[in-house]
């Protein structure tokens, strides 16, 4: 099977936080990133213009999970994410979600490098000009 046409870069990273406070005002305030999305009180997503990072709330039993939740490599166009998860899927990798349409016009899936990472490919439309 064809690899379908290129990425346009790792353009995503999800960090699990202890203080979402501090983690926001450390990359708002001090490096620049501006909110792009508040879905509730326990994520929010930044973006630099170019770049997405997504911090998520960790709490009690979930306090001992990594810090780094996933990566994400960005595609050009919506029918791009299908064309990858078939591709994927052909290749045997291992599929943690099917492709879903998100409520802010994101569609994406995740699936598992070798070393057990979580990885996203997703179609995100703020940040590739559609």
């Amino acid at each position: 099977m064809k690899r379908p046409k290129p990425t346009i870069g790792l353009r995503h990273i999800a960090l699990n936080v202890k203080d979402l406070q501090a983690a926001e005002y450390f990359y708002v305030d001090l490096m620049g990133m501006a909110v792009e999305w508040r879905p509730d009180a326990q994520n929010v997503y930044l973006t630099n213009g170019n770049d997405n990072l997504a911090l998520h709330v960790v709490t009690g039993d979930e306090a001992g999970v990594p810090k780094l939740d996933h990566i994400g490599f960005f595609l050009d166009c919506e029918e791009d994410v299908d064309d990858w998860f078939e591709f994927l899927q052909h290749h045997d990798v291992k599929i943690k979600t099917k492709p879903r349409k998100h409520r802010d016009g994101a569609k994406g899936f995740y699936c598992y490098d070798p070393e057990g990472v979580t990885v996203q490919v997703l179609f995100h439309p703020p940040l590739v000009g559609k």
